[in-house]
């Protein structure tokens, strides 16, 4: 017979009787409802083992684990998801759930006390396993390459289609930056740029801007949006918002 008192299903006891949800503060340490990073990480790899995602789309995917995840832990799964930080404030937790092993951490800094949810997702595109740590284990990554911290602006769209946003490269940028190079069919779009062959931001926008309206053929695959495999060479250079595979709006910046 369980040990009651190890057993972490009783914190979910705990938690469904006290009718909090996912943003109420609880008291880290609370014997009853603060659930213990070990206990967290038991409940939700044998409550999310084995669960199908297969043919979700990105955001569907992560609005799905959300609500099994509150489900599990005994929380009500409310009708939309804040876009709180972390993403479950009571608990002290984000989830992420991926395929590979580069954990990408979007627009913010790590957290030592904050805990993080990998949720690890098989080539079938079912649960495999899942794993808790806190940000103060991560932050001992990021020296490996496995850790990835990335950064987005805020886009805001002019009055016109095409827009250059500036005219030149950064001065770190400019000597390795070429206006009227010719790649051939040798290069593949998706190779990582040299000093010989990195065009200019203005060439970059002349020869892009061409694609604004059309449509792509790419197959949305697990995200949301369909992106034309072109952008892939301009890199940070080039942003497009895009609708339903229609290119609308092309802009470029200087990156350093």
């Amino acid at each position: 017979m369980a040990n009651k008192r190890r057993d972490p299903r009783r914190f979910v006891k705990s938690i469904r009787d006290s009718g909090l949800t996912i943003y109420d503060a609880i008291d880290i340490g609370d014997p009853a409802l603060w659930i213990p990073t070990p206990d967290l990480e038991a409940l939700l790899d044998r409550g999310l083992r084995g669960v199908s995602l297969a043919g979700l789309p990105l955001r569907t995917r992560s609005k799905v684990v959300k609500q099994l995840v509150c489900r599990i832990l005994g929380y009500p799964t409310p009708s939309t998801f804040r876009k709180a930080r972390p993403r479950f404030p009571g608990q002290l937790f984000d989830t992420y759930v991926q395929k590979s092993n580069n954990l990408q951490i979007w627009n913010e800094e790590l957290a030592p006390s904050r805990r993080y949810v990998l949720i690890r997702v098989s080539d079938g595109d079912n649960v495999a396993t899942t794993k808790v740590v806190t940000g103060a284990t991560l932050a001992k990554l990021e020296s490996t390459g496995t850790l990835t911290q990335k950064f987005q602006a805020r886009f805001i769209p002019g009055s016109f289609p095409a827009e250059l946003a500036t005219a030149n490269d950064t001065a770190s940028l400019l000597p390795y930056v070429s206006p009227r190079l010719r790649l051939g069919k040798e290069f593949s779009p998706i190779d990582q740029p040299d000093t010989h062959h990195l065009l200019s931001i203005g060439a970059v926008f002349n020869r892009l801007k061409k694609i604004v309206g059309k449509k792509s053929r790419t197959p949305e695959r697990t995200r949301n949006e369909i992106v034309p495999p072109v952008f892939t060479n301009a890199s940070a250079r080039c942003w497009a918002m895009r609708n339903t595979g229609t290119l609308d709006v092309f802009r470029t910046f200087p990156i350093n």
